[in-house]
């Protein structure tokens, strides 16, 4: 039985939130609170394996909250975010602070329409409970010093051919891009092209964010824009990023629209299919953290033109699903930690092996 703790402020919310949770005879609901202090006390008290958070409630936000919760008692937390600007601004930064993932209130602080979002939040409520007991207490907050200084920024130049890295991640991908990014220096002749699987919103507020605490510049990708060195490129939430190439070095992104019967939009795989057409061999494939198999096709097929990959080992993925599926078909070159997997990048490049 997976014990759940929901917080929100609204007593409507916190009503449908529970009524969402036990159509599953897997799940109970062991308590609900109304604000940050509550449910602080609340976690302490009842020690449940998952927690729904909103953010915005009285007495102390969601945010504090969550910080207290990971340093004193840490679980893992699922975030029930307003799809707007400020609610994906607070979510990222809520995800910086290790919580585990986030649901998104269709229409607002109150939603009536938040059972739409049923299936999705009991699959992560499950997983969650699963990597949290595998994990035990690794759940922490991702910002600390050493990724929080701002380097020397190197103005990016248009590509003459540089070097590109195709880099997919999910659940748990803004905590290991923050630990990552940091360390990979600007001055290199490198592009990192990113598919984060979240919606609309969210992947700008994240490109905002990592392009503080990154030596490169960081930015959500826009359609037909050359890829510049020095710059790393994130999907956009809901749609499609594939490259083209003119005159064999000059690469633009291609922003497109999915369609219904797409699993994942953006798509790792969509992405890495499109950099294996047009550069063969020659970039580096990077499988982070997340669920699914999302990007394994496409490691492999690079792996079968000779190219290079990495993906992340199983002790510091918050979810062991998309690096799992990687190396189970063959697609993954070097199996690394994640605090090994920047220098293990940089010292690829300099091997010129991409």
């Amino acid at each position: 039985m997976i014990r759940v703790l929901v917080v929100d402020d609204s007593a409507l919310m916190r009503s449908e939130i529970k009524k969402m949770l036990e159509t599953d005879p897997a799940i109970h609901v062991i308590g609900t609170a109304s604000d940050g202090q509550e449910a602080v006390d609340k976690v302490k008290a009842l020690k449940p394996d998952v927690m729904t958070l909103d953010i915005n409630m009285p007495v102390m936000d969601g945010l504090e909250a969550l910080g207290h919760i990971m340093r004193e008692c840490p679980l893992p937390v699922i975030m029930v975010s307003a799809l707007t600007d400020e609610g994906a601004e607070e979510t990222i930064q809520a995800l910086s602070q290790g919580a585990f993932d986030f649901i998104h209130k269709p229409s607002g602080s109150i939603s009536l329409d938040i059972d739409r979002e049923t299936y999705h939040l009991l699959e992560k409520i499950h997983l969650a409970a699963t990597e949290g007991k595998r994990q035990k207490f690794k759940f922490k907050p991702v910002y600390h010093e050493s990724v929080q200084k701002v380097h020397h920024r190197v103005l990016p130049g248009k590509t003459d051919g540089s070097r590109i890295i195709g880099l997919g991640v999910s659940t748990g991908g803004p905590g290991t891009l923050y630990q990552i990014l940091p360390q990979i220096p600007a001055e290199l002749n490198l592009s990192i092209l990113i598919v984060q699987h979240m919606p609309e919103k969210f992947t700008a507020k994240l490109a905002a964010h990592l392009n503080d605490v990154c030596p490169m510049t960081v930015k959500e990708a826009e359609n037909m824009e050359i890829i510049e060195r020095g710059t790393i490129y994130i999907a956009p939430g809901g749609r499609h990023m594939e490259i083209s190439v003119r005159n064999e070095l000059v690469r633009f992104i291609n922003i497109r629209h999915g369609s219904q019967s797409d699993i994942n939009c953006p798509s790792v795989n969509v992405l890495f299919q499109s950099l294996c057409d047009h550069l063969g061999k020659n970039w580096l494939g990077v499988i982070l953290t997340g669920m699914g198999s999302d990007g394994a096709d496409g490691v492999v097929r690079l792996r079968k033109l000779g190219g290079h990959s990495v993906v992340e080992a199983e002790e510091t993925c918050t979810v062991f699903g998309m690096p799992k599926r990687a190396i189970e078909r063959g697609g993954a070159e070097f199996v690394l930690p994640s605090h090994k997997i920047a220098s293990k990048l940089v010292e690829l490049y300099h091997a010129h092996s991409f």
